[in-house]
């Protein structure tokens, strides 16, 4: 089980979810920001800061919603991105990395808000 930043962070971006994370795996692409799930401790840190509530557990999530969320979060580390060769995979803390400036397929194709 893990976390998922959904929708409701689009071209929101606060971050503040990004300082609370004790394991550092909330990462920053363009528009919204991702949890990877393998790095993901389960432990809500990030849900509790959230000002648009876009940090959820994803065993809540159902439907559609579910299969949304957690498959672009689960696409961001697993497939390559745009400008991007290969993978981010799993980087060991989104800190080191910085701002990684691209998003999903799924969510480059939203309208901007």
């Amino acid at each position: 089980m893990a976390f998922v930043i959904t929708d409701a962070c689009l071209d929101v971006l606060d971050r503040s979810c990004t300082e609370e994370c004790p394991v550092d795996c909330i990462y920053e692409g363009d528009r919204k920001m991702y949890i990877n799930p393998v790095e993901c401790i389960d432990c809500g840190a990030c849900e509790q800061v959230c000002p648009t509530a876009a940090a959820v557990a994803d065993r809540v999530l159902t439907g559609t919603e579910a299969a949304w969320n957690v498959d672009d979060n689960a696409a961001f580390f697993t497939q390559p991105l745009p400008g991007r060769e290969s993978p981010l995979g799993t980087p060991g803390g989104a800190s080191h990395l910085g701002t990684v400036g691209a998003d999903t397929a799924a969510v480059a194709a939203l309208p901007r808000r």
